[in-house]
């Protein structure tokens, strides 16, 4: 009698606590991100130097800034494997997975060949002191090796999203931040061992982190179809992944480019006018960290709506967590405008520059408003894998940010800065709202 337990099939009913139930983990295993960062600088701080602490930075940001190329395949995954999933087509759902594995090991190795050039690159382009720069590079030199972990992590987390297993993504952030500040008191302050102390923290954790996601997605192994190879390269199928991934790989670069334009002008406005600027995108961070849990219930239940071809489903499943994102943001604007202050004392404690945070606080306090519509969308066209619209929607928003730019900031400065960031939202949200209805024409056709 054959073993062989068939993945779970997706629920019927769309309801807000379906909603709740995939938004709430995603939303707390956010919350842990920036508390690593902090003890990671906490208990290098110990050391009582600046080029430690500067090394642990400088390091982390350019990993991370690598790893983020590969942030595409979260995205594609999510989409294609929820789409799966609502067509009841099961081993495809697990093939999905095979793919995404496969992709991972393929960036990862990827990385590790190509980590000198890009490591000397990032050093070039942001120049540090000699000191900070042999220490950033031991740092790398030992967390580099867990790329594949950490890449391979994309796909999967990807792929729980789209079976609505939030929890369980919940569980492995917690495994891997757990453990990577156990064991940074324990090989830095305990041994000794300094920034190669923190660095062999997170590569032990980032590689738990790979083995508690392979026990948390075992159910899809007891599909045979994982292994189907023929299935999993099937060509059509990795054409139509290769197209999506493409997509988001030139969306996620373009809003890239918005992001460090506005950092970079605002680094020529002056030292406290920069400093201010990083504190109030602090409350950028907060904002997706939150409306992610409700964006990745979008990419799960539209992506199931549409592999189901269920228009009347799709459309219930956007306005549902529609409902949910608008309300968060309307609600993390009251905050900031409530709070935002007390905040900003908090991150700050020079004078100049909590005056100057302060000045430019309502545009923060508008940031969550205008940038709902576009959070929801992203989800929403996500799982409906329409990333082509995305693509050219994202294409034609740089434009007329760059466009808001030239005209604003000559005039107002870095007020003219903060409008052309809130101007870049406001077109994301119109310019998908704009394409919805082709969406839901769509999702009633051939895939």
């Amino acid at each position: 009698m054959s073993t062989t337990q068939p993945l779970e099939t997706a629920p019927v009913r769309l309801t807000h606590r379906r909603v709740l139930r995939i938004a709430w983990p995603i939303v707390l295993s956010n919350a842990t991100v920036p508390l690593l960062g902090l003890v990671d600088t906490g208990v290098i701080g110990q050391l009582g130097e600046a080029a430690p602490i500067g090394a642990v930075g400088i390091g982390a940001v350019i990993l991370t800034a690598i790893y983020w190329m590969f942030g595409f395949l979260r995205m594609g995954t999510s989409g294609l494997t929820a789409q799966a999933r609502g067509a009841g087509d099961v081993p495809e759902v697990a093939a999905m997975l095979t793919r995404a594995l496969l992709i991972g090991a393929a960036g990862g190795a990827l990385v590790l060949l190509f980590h000198v050039p890009l490591f000397q690159g990032a050093f070039a382009i942001a120049p540090a002191s000699a000191e900070v720069e042999r220490l950033a590079q031991d740092y790398m030199g030992i967390r580099v090796w867990s790329a594949p972990a950490m890449i391979a992590l994309f796909g999967m987390t990807g792929w729980l999203i789209a079976m609505e297993r939030t929890g369980a993504v919940l569980m492995i952030q917690l495994v891997m931040n757990g453990l990577n500040i156990t064991l940074n008191f324990w090989f830095v302050l305990g041994l000794g061992w300094g920034v190669e102390g923190v660095a062999w923290a997170s590569f032990v954790a980032e590689w738990a982190g790979l083995i508690a996601a392979f026990v948390l997605c075992r159910d899809a192994f007891r599909v045979p179809a994982w292994r189907n190879w023929p299935l999993v390269f099937d060509a059509g199928r990795l054409k139509r992944m290769a197209s999506v991934n493409t997509d988001i790989l030139l969306r996620s670069a373009m809003l890239e480019v918005v992001m460090l334009s506005f950092i970079f002008l605002g680094s020529d406005l002056g030292d406290v006018t920069l400093a201010a600027n990083q504190v109030l995108v602090q409350f950028l961070h907060v904002s997706s960290y939150i409306m992610d849990g409700f964006a990745f219930a979008a990419e799960a239940l539209v992506g199931q709506a549409v592999g189901a071809r269920a228009i009347g489903a799709v459309r219930r499943a956007s306005i549902l967590t529609s409902q949910w994102g608008l309300g968060a943001g309307a609600l993390l604007a009251a905050c900031f405008a409530l709070g935002g202050g007390a905040a900003i004392d908090l991150l700050a404690t020079d004078e100049a520059v909590r005056e100057a945070a302060r000045s430019y606080l309502p545009y923060m306090v508008a940031a969550p408003l205008f940038g709902a519509a576009a959070w929801m969308l992203d989800g929403i066209f996500i799982g409906a894998t329409r990333t082509r619209d995305m693509r050219n929607m994202m294409a034609l928003s740089l434009l007329i940010y760059g466009a808001s730019l030239l005209a604003l900031v000559p005039l107002f400065g870095n007020h003219g800065l903060w409008m052309g960031l809130l101007v870049s939202f406001a077109v994301r949200g119109l310019t998908l709202g704009a394409r919805y209805p082709a969406l839901e024409r769509a999702a009633a056709g051939p895939a």
